[in-house]
């Protein structure tokens, strides 16, 4: 994707002030394995485990945005964790079907997520730890099993969920334990929860102000758009239709009038409660 702009520190009545980033060209969909790509029709494994974690730990905020409570984390409920992610590396993701695989890779990737960041906290930021993903962060790091492959969080999100599922609503579903990435779930993903989950992230996120806004009668989105803008739809115009597709209220008011993306932003702070 060619990169136009560049992101800017704008202030959110909602969030967090803004850290401002330069505008990189991010991971794309790319199969890593055609391994990955096939199905069975075994279901859901238990994923009870990190339900209860999310429901203990998961504290929304008055704006939406869902906040992680890592400091309170206990040692036994990160070792329950540690031992939840255990089990799905114990998995076969290739047995289940479609959506039951869909759910597995986004609660693994979000509970990896969470796991490194219990790892070394207290942080300000994932892009403190490893080295990876743009300029920092443990992306890149092989830090995962599953049916005897190593894999990386890039690898579950880019090399298995984009390119298999080709949904843009994956953006919505998994975290990267940052105040400017779509909220972690106060649930699991489940094949039963699945469909709907992923609307009401999407809904979630393209209606708070960390994910579109329209101010003075331009249009800031969240580096998510710029970054991952083939997903959709390639150009503003793509982008600007997805968003009217979720949008309600006042923003999808304000969007009838706009045909054009005026700039994005990202905030890398922790999602910390």
């Amino acid at each position: 994707m060619t990169v136009t702009r560049r992101a800017t520190l704008i202030t959110l009545a909602a969030a967090a002030t803004l850290t401002a980033i330069p505008a990189m060209a991010a991971p794309s969909a790319s199969l890593s394995d055609p391994h990955w790509n096939q199905f069975g029709s075994a279901g859901d494994v238990d994923h009870s485990a990190w339900g209860g974690f999310l429901s203990r730990y998961v504290q929304p905020d008055a704006t939406g945005l869902n906040l992680v409570r890592y400091g309170a984390v206990t040692p036994g409920d990160k070792q329950a964790l540690k031992g939840y992610i255990a089990s799905l590396e114990a998995a076969q993701p290739t047995a289940m079907n479609r959506d039951a695989a869909m759910a597995y890779w986004i609660n693994l990737y979000n509970a990896k997520t969470v796991d490194l960041i219990l790892d070394n906290y207290p942080v300000e930021s994932i892009r403190k730890i490893g080295g990876g993903l743009f300029s920092s962060g443990p992306w890149d790091d092989k830090n995962m099993t599953v049916e005897g492959r190593s894999l990386s969080l890039n690898d579950v999100e880019h090399g298995i969920l984009r390119p298999i599922w080709n949904d843009p609503r994956i953006h919505y579903a998994v975290n990267c334990a940052s105040i400017g990435c779509p909220n972690l779930a106060t649930q699991a993903w489940n094949s039963g929860n699945l469909a709907g989950m992923l609307d009401q992230a999407a809904r979630s996120y393209v209606n708070h102000p960390r994910g579109a806004s329209v101010e003075g009668g331009r249009l800031y989105v969240s580096s998510i758009y710029e970054w991952y803008q083939v997903d959709f739809g390639g150009n503003d115009a793509g982008v600007i239709a997805h968003l009217r597709q979720y949008a309600s209220g006042d923003l999808a008011n304000a969007l009838g009038g706009v045909t054009a993306i005026a700039n994005d932003r990202y905030d890398w702070n922790l999602n910390e409660a």
